[in-house]
């Protein structure tokens, strides 16, 4: 019972200082990168931390950093894609599951291995 209190009040902090974040910039398309993946990302880490330890919480922290990575390299790709090369939507994000795959799985054996 203890956990699921912990997990209500850790997630609902979280949730709401981003949110509140979230008003509080401008512009409002900025705001955005404020929404959900961030908050509960830092609710998860805490509920790792809290009942898993630092050393968990610094293999999840930097898988999740690693995966952000890989996400920021496939968008990258994905709008030079469509932009530079006129490519179709479609096919820029099929070829950009490439680069994505080999920063994802490839961070994966050089800083986790």
């Amino acid at each position: 019972m203890m956990e699921y209190l912990f997990r209500f009040l850790a997630g609902g902090i979280v949730v709401s200082a981003f949110a509140v974040l979230g008003d509080v910039l401008r512009p409002k398309s900025f705001a955005g990168l404020f929404g959900a993946a961030p908050s509960v990302a830092l609710a998860t880490l805490s509920l790792a931390l809290w009942k898993e330890g630092g050393d968990y919480v610094s293999i999840e922290g930097r898988s999740m950093v690693l995966g952000a990575l890989a996400l920021a390299t496939h968008s990258f790709v994905v709008c030079q894609l469509l932009m530079r090369a006129r490519w179709s939507a479609l096919a820029a994000t099929t070829t950009a599951i490439l680069p994505w795959l080999a920063i994802a799985l490839g961070s994966k054996q050089l800083f986790l291995g």
